[in-house]
């Protein structure tokens, strides 16, 4: 079937399109004339019309009309009077793997393409912690003979690693076996294996709204009804939450406490019980994705009397680049996701398994450092964004990497291709939350040094400046 795009669905696949030579409206024709090439747009497809595809852009609609006069003039698209412009019948793509489809793609995208000059928030990461080296030393000198030596194959995980990540849950006061863990190559194999386990298509998983988009992709691709719970300071609201449960009849709930993308909010340990509670006298099991490992408030699972699996990863303690997370589940479940990993890739790479296990250990350490550290950068955006951008408003969050910014009478999808065009990605509100509910917030990264940071309040200040001009 023909597909009718709305103005911000095309906005995910024409990328960074302004970010190109010529005029606006070349630089725009070459982005869908790109996106048809790719198979991103197919033949049928419908364009917005010129007046909403402008005002998603926050260009004029000349600039849109012009454009489509160029992929008229090249055959690329036709119009007719009362079905729009569309992508010609006998337009053959080019397949090129450009990643398409659901609402992370330009943040999936950025991973691929080189960066340039642009300032991305889409993914902020942190450069390695000196402890890395190390610690990479001492496997090199202490354990690679024994490493070696063994087989290679731990689909549930290399077993030292289970047995200290279990330790640090049961010092913790969550009793955990090693048998009740199965190591992925990082929290998105973990989400993607218990969406394989636990869900199929037509399933419905009650998320909250906003939400990270990427995990929202992932379980969308499994052809997943959405239902989004709205939060307050404590995290999920449970009244809510109460509501959806017997409505939609749920066959997952999803919850990040800790440092909330995008939020940053940290679920109370109250609230923690309250929907472990709730999920439990409606038979729904709890997916809680942690990436940031920190056991205080206690995971949802310690006060589940029913099925919780929280997931847990390196990433953000350690480095991006060390591909290693788990999943912590009842040992029944376990064994299964342990089969389902198996089949995946035999599993992860073990040399990658030996070093966190000798992670591990100095892990609160490493948590301390890096919070540190953040706190830092934090205070100077804040800083920054108090005084070149006075009308924007934000809650100081007490952990994670970003700001959630209400932009006052702003829509932020629309600030967002003006922040492109100003070097600045940023995630626009409309990515995390489909409904609507959130189109005025953009998040702001701020794991960057402060160099780049003064860089990017200055782009954001200019881009703000030229919206209130349009």
């Amino acid at each position: 079937m023909d597909r009718l795009w709305a103005a911000p669905e095309l906005l995910e696949v024409l990328g960074d399109w302004a970010d190109r030579p010529g005029p606006m409206y070349q630089r725009l024709s070459a982005a869908v004339r790109d996106a048809v090439a790719q198979g991103n747009l197919v033949a049928g497809d419908r364009l917005p019309s010129e007046r909403d595809l402008a005002k998603a852009l926050a260009v004029s609609r000349a600039t849109v009309v012009s454009a489509y006069d160029d992929l008229r003039a090249e055959s690329i698209v036709d119009s007719r009077q009362g079905s729009g412009t569309r992508v010609r019948r006998g337009v053959a793509p080019e397949r090129t793997g450009r990643v398409h489809g659901g609402t992370a793609t330009a943040i999936v995208q950025r991973l691929i393409d080189t960066p340039g000059e642009m300032i991305s928030l889409g993914n902020v990461t942190a450069p390695g912690l000196d402890l890395l080296t190390e610690e990479l030393h001492g496997l090199v000198r202490e354990d690679l003979a024994q490493v070696l030596g063994e087989s290679g194959y731990h689909p549930r995980g290399l077993p030292r690693l289970r047995e200290a990540i279990a330790a640090r849950y049961a010092a913790a006061g969550l009793a955990t076996t090693a048998d009740q863990l199965v190591v992925t190559t990082g929290a998105s194999q973990a989400i993607a294996l218990v969406t394989q386990l636990l869900l199929t298509r037509g399933s419905t998983v009650v998320v909250e709204s906003p939400s990270w988009p990427g995990c929202l992709d992932a379980l969308r691709a499994a052809g997943v009804r959405l239902v989004g719970v709205p939060l307050d300071d404590e995290g999920i609201r449970p009244d809510l939450l109460a509501r959806a449960l017997p409505e939609h009849r749920p066959d997952l709930v999803y919850v990040m406490p800790n440092a909330h993308n995008p939020t940053g909010v940290t679920m109370s340990a109250p609230r923690r019980r309250q929907v472990a509670d709730l999920a439990a006298r409606h038979g729904v099991p709890v997916l809680e994705d942690s990436p940031d490992p920190g056991l205080d408030p206690l995971p949802v699972a310690a006060f589940s009397p029913g099925v919780t699996l929280t997931l847990g990863s390196l990433t953000k303690p350690v480095w991006a680049g060390l591909r290693i997370g788990w999943v912590r589940a009842p040992a029944d479940v376990a064994a299964r996701l342990a089969r389902l990993k198996a089949l995946a890739d035999l599993g992860s790479p073990v040399l990658d398994q030996a070093l966190a296990a000798r992670l591990l250990p100095r892990l609160d350490a490493l948590t301390a450092e890096r919070e540190a550290a953040l706190r830092e950068r934090r205070d100077f955006l804040e800083a920054a964004l108090a005084e070149s951008l006075p009308a924007w408003r934000w809650r100081s969050p007490a952990a994670g990497s970003s700001l959630w910014i209400e932009l006052p009478g702003a829509d932020s999808v629309a600030f967002a291709q003006v922040a492109l065009r100003h070097g600045v990605e940023v995630v626009a509100g409309a990515a995390t939350d489909p409904t609507g509910a959130h189109d005025s917030y953009v998040r702001v990264g701020f794991n960057y040094p402060p160099r780049t940071l003064a860089a990017m309040v200055d782009r954001l200040r200019q881009a703000w400046e030229a919206t209130g001009r349009r």
